[in-house]
């Protein structure tokens, strides 16, 4: 019989989300008359910005007659769209990417998760702690986690660096071999970011030690602080240390259209096992083109429309509304006694659960008895257990709903 692949059997438990859907949905079905009001998955509500459908709608026409109709495309995407990136997100901000350094793609957590497979099993991965569950888990299939160590919640060969409320939630340098590091900023789940000084300290590391950044900027288009980068490349020396991956499901509403891109600098070098260098630009070209036919021409034309001049304006307003979705929500808690932080350059807001409660059990309490979902800090790592964590993406309305919900909890 053939055999499987035994590193699967290493991950631990259901995917944090597909948890979470399961004891709402099983309280659902129980107590069918009650308003859920979903504060945790991050998925938006607000509908895509009328430039965006307009652009949809012509390359949707186009498709319709055979002299503008479009079959299979670039699968690192079209030029249009690159080049719109490319002056939009990093022009504008001084930063010269090249159109063939941009790859657009179906997801970050697509993303996020196949970079690995550019990267020797041998690679030793650090993470922070809480961490986007995807980057840990994507390594444990491939063989890089070591076994699992139920008293202390992690992986023995995955490093974990603590970014709690006792260091400012500022992940300080690992002490031991790291060749790969996952960051994210604004972070995912703690909403709060680094600085351009808190982040060159990163970059001279990984440049002084040979490591390998992947920077998660997915939540980019949220910082308002003068003082946190857009981009890691804003950051003197990151070409040639990190790769970027950027989203457009939370900034412009593409959660269910699937559009992003990841930025992979020519600059860029690793090394085979005989010790030659390889271009990762290279590999993630081989790789993309390989496995990947590219994104809709339709969806491409809707996320080109983000970075006219009425489209950049249509999603200012969105953000806008989830960043005072989330002052709310961070407001309402300091004020009913609750420690939380980010909630700035950020959509999430993560708090302390009161009195030291298990991160599960104020999940069951919130859901039940405040018919609020939230998602439990423990699901994001160790770190996490004693932290929640709530979005900003519902409407105002049942922002404000959660809140009163909340502030009335006994």
């Amino acid at each position: 019989m053939f055999q499987v692949n035994d590193h699967f059997g290493r991950l631990q438990g259901s995917y944090l989300f597909s948890e979470i859907a399961r004891r709402v949905n099983e309280y659902t079905g129980e107590n069918p008359d009650r308003e859920i009001i979903r504060l945790g998955i991050g998925d938006v509500t607000r509908p895509l910005a009328p430039a965006v459908l307009q652009a949809i709608d012509k390359a949707t026409q186009e498709m319709a007659d055979e002299k503008t109709f479009m079959g299979y495309g670039p699968e690192q995407g079209y030029e249009f769209l690159r080049a719109a990136i490319r002056e939009g997100d990093y022009a504008a901000r001084g930063v010269d990417i090249g159109l063939d350094e941009i790859f657009v793609s179906d997801g970050s957590k697509c993303d996020t998760g196949n970079i690995q497979e550019l990267l020797s099993p041998d690679c030793k991965i650090g993470v922070t702690n809480p961490v986007y569950p995807v980057y840990v888990d994507t390594n444990v299939m491939a063989g890089r986690s070591g076994e699992f160590d139920a008293q202390t919640g992690q992986f023995s060969e995955i490093t974990y660096i603590p970014t709690t409320a006792e260091n400012d939630f500022v992940p300080a340098l690992p002490q031991r071999r790291v060749d790969v590091m996952y960051l994210c900023s604004p972070n995912n789940p703690t909403g709060t970011a680094m600085t351009k000084d808190q982040l060159k300290v990163w970059v001279d590391w990984a440049n002084e030690t040979g490591a390998l950044i992947l920077f998660d900027g997915a939540y980019e288009r949220f910082i308002t602080d003068g003082d946190v980068p857009h981009s890691i490349y804003e950051i003197e020396g990151a070409k040639t240390c990190a790769i970027e991956f950027r989203s457009f499901s939370k900034t412009a509403g593409f959660t269910g259209t699937r559009c992003a891109y990841t930025v992979v600098p020519k600059e860029l070098m690793g090394q085979d096992s005989k010790g030659n260098k390889v271009s990762m630009n290279a590999l993630w070209l081989r790789r993309h083109t390989t496995k990947f036919n590219g994104v809709s021409y339709i969806v491409q034309r809707g996320a080109a429309a983000i970075y006219t001049a009425e489209g950049k304006k249509q999603v200012e307003q969105n953000i806008e509304a989830y960043l005072a979705n989330a002052r709310m929500i961070l407001d309402g808690l300091r004020e009913i006694g609750i420690t939380a932080y980010g909630g700035v350059n950020s959509p999430y807001v993560w708090l302390k659960t009161p009195d030291g409660m298990a991160s599960w059990d104020f999940f069951d309490k919130l859901l039940k008895e405040a018919n609020v979902v939230g998602t439990p800090g423990s699901g994001f790592g160790s770190a996490g257990e004693g932290y929640f964590r709530l979005t900003a993406f519902n409407t105002k309305e049942n922002t404000e709903k959660a809140i009163s919900r909340l502030a009335n909890l006994k």
